[in-house]
């Protein structure tokens, strides 16, 4: 698999379990399993991705997609505050990303 592709998919199941963790609790065994799942799932794609990227862009590529995915729910499916100063700050995260990316010296 390419590791660009798994670090994406380790990003994507990041979002979904951070996000999650706002309805886990002993009442919901099925979502508590499923939010256990996707951290599970996400941890083993990162591993993948660092099979053949630098640890530390993957891992900072991982946590920045996490970050700006879950800001990003937070915002548009829990009603937090969608601030100019917090739009800046997700924008500064993607700029991040996207230079790890580009200098990261790894084969696309």
């Amino acid at each position: 698999m390419n590791p660009w592709l798994a670090l994406m998919i380790a990003g994507l199941l990041e979002v979904g379990w951070a996000s999650g963790f706002k309805f886990v609790g002993p009442q919901r065994p099925v979502t508590s399993l499923a939010v256990g799942a996707a951290m599970i799932a996400s941890f083993w794609f990162l591993w993948l991705a660092t099979q053949k990227l630098p640890i530390g862009t993957a891992y900072a590529i991982w946590t920045g997609i996490g970050a700006v995915g879950a800001a990003s729910v937070g915002i548009l499916a829990y009603g937090e505050p969608a601030t100019a100063l917090r739009i800046v700050c997700i924008v500064l995260i993607v700029a991040g990303i996207v230079g790890l990316k580009l200098f990261s010296g790894a084969p696309a």
